[in-house]
């Protein structure tokens, strides 16, 4: 073997049996020259091949995630095989327009992605010193979004909910429906963890925007080996930056559910023994998401862009949860869903006060998309925090004793749910359509209450009758 390198070295060497196997694991002793990441090739005494990715290498142990995972497995009636690289998938345009499994295999019976040109699906954080501020939107169709959360190309934006909320329904019409305008868009769903059932019905929302070749949609349902479901999200983003950075191409990643996500990486966790965190998350979990979610953004003086919505489920509607709390500090705000506004038969219910697009200021007005989105934004958000406070107000001393303009607030409320809110879940609406409605109501409020919009905003979109509360009802 002179002048052999270690790569070939470990591409050479094949070690005969492993000493246990657990869960998703193959623990291999005896070993040499292996690296963390490096890719395993598992043949079993039946002849049947499994893949590996090593989790960790201490001395001569190293520690095996088997892809396709143990079942099955004999420990000393096996071979494994060490290839020296990490996992790589082919990249290019023919992902596009097709139905995968969370590794990259088809599952519409079309043929399997080749390619010469290869990239590792553990990827890499954006550079922050290459990092362009996100300054454009991506606009959903979808007008309580659109108006008052805006998403922005290179922005991280997840979708917080619960049981029973219908977010998955939401996330695919966020994919089915998202737009730049006329530039170049692409879309790159991925599904974590979810059954059949809601797999078929994904793929039925999507089915438009999957014929025009513009779509890729990587699934994991919940019968898939548990591995499967933490590379899906990595292998549905190393398809999606190849797109953006290396293509030029404006792309949106949508991922659900993370929350199956981070289960996967707790089972896995608890099978290698490590010691627990937080409701027995591992306590890498922080830097783990966040290899996931930096991988999003702008490159300085590149066309593309790379844009996530990651959806995840908060166990018993749970905030302070350890997945929507650590998603919350790596995120750029987030879009809550209310159990008490989907009980009342609002789509989608969207928690607006509970809501936040913190790139939403760098990503509207003039040339975006109207001078005015920000200043009624303002103001419909401000309006619906008072019109709260009005009700609760009602709630103690009755609406005969409140003034004319408090009963206006509570009409502004109602007409916000009807108006602005509710839309149909196969209905998209231009931003001037969204913005228009805006207008329509902030004008059930007198103009003197619209104090977030400039004068002349209010001359040419306010149409409201202009009445004011009458003195006596002001006491």
């Amino acid at each position: 073997m002179t002048g052999v390198g270690p790569a070939r070295l470990r591409l050479q060497v094949e070690y005969e049996g492993a000493t246990r196997a657990s869960g998703p694991l193959l623990v291999v002793e005896g070993v040499e020259g292996v690296g963390w990441d490096d890719l395993a090739r598992i043949r079993l005494g039946s002849g049947e091949i499994r893949r590996g990715l090593v989790l960790e290498v201490h001395r001569d142990v190293a520690v095996v995630e088997v892809l396709e995972g143990t079942a099955g497995i004999d420990p000393g009636d096996l071979a494994v095989r060490f290839e020296g690289r990490p996992l790589e998938i082919p990249v290019g345009e023919g992902w596009m327009g097709r139905v995968w499994d969370g590794m990259g295999a088809p599952l519409d019976g079309g043929p399997p992605m080749l390619g010469s040109d290869r990239r590792p699906v553990a990827g890499a954080v954006l550079n922050p010193g290459v990092r362009d501020v996100p300054t454009e939107p991506i606009l959903t169709g979808i007008s309580v979004i659109d108006a008052l959360t805006t998403l922005v190309r290179g922005q991280k934006l997840p979708l917080f909910s619960s049981a029973g909320l219908p977010h998955l329904e939401l996330a695919a019409q966020i994919a089915a429906q998202a737009h730049v305008g006329g530039e170049s868009f692409k879309v790159v769903v991925v599904a974590i963890g979810v059954t059949r059932t809601d797999a078929d019905r994904l793929l039925d929302i999507l089915e438009a925007r999957r014929a025009g070749s513009d779509l890729a949609v990587f699934l994991d349902t919940a019968d898939d080996p548990v591995v499967q479901r933490i590379l899906a999200p990595r292998v549905g983003l190393t398809v999606a930056e190849h797109l953006a950075f290396e293509l030029g191409h404006h792309v949106l990643v949508v991922m659900a559910d993370m929350t199956s996500y981070c289960e996967a990486v707790r089972e896995v966790s608890a099978a290698r023994g490590e010691i627990p965190g937080r409701r027995a998350y591992p306590g890498y979990l922080y830097s783990d998401l966040a290899s996931i979610y930096e991988r999003c953004g702008r490159v300085r003086g590149a066309p593309g862009s790379l844009t996530q919505v990651p959806v995840l489920t908060m166990p018993a509607g749970d905030i302070t949860h350890p997945v929507p709390d650590l998603t919350g500090y790596i995120t750029e705000g987030q879009i809550l869903l209310s159990a008490d506004l989907h009980g009342q038969g609002c789509y989608p219910p969207i928690d607006v006060l509970g809501s936040l697009s913190r790139l939403m200021r760098k990503g509207v007005g003039e040339g975006r998309t109207r001078g005015d989105h920000l200043d009624i934004a303002s103001q419909l958000v401000a309006s619906l925090s008072r019109a709260g406070d009005v009700r609760d107000l009602s709630e103690l001393i009755g609406t005969g004793a409140l003034t004319d303009t408090d009963r206006r607030y509570l009409t502004f409320a109602d007409e916000f749910a009807a108006l602005l809110l509710t839309q149909q879940p196969d209905e998209s609406r231009s931003i001037e359509e969204t913005l228009d409605r805006a207008w329509t109501l902030a004008s059930v409020l007198p103009p003197g209450e619209l104090t977030s919009v400039s004068a002349r905003e209010l001359a040419e979109h306010y149409g409201g009758d202009g009445r004011a509360e009458e003195p006596a009802d002001d006491g």
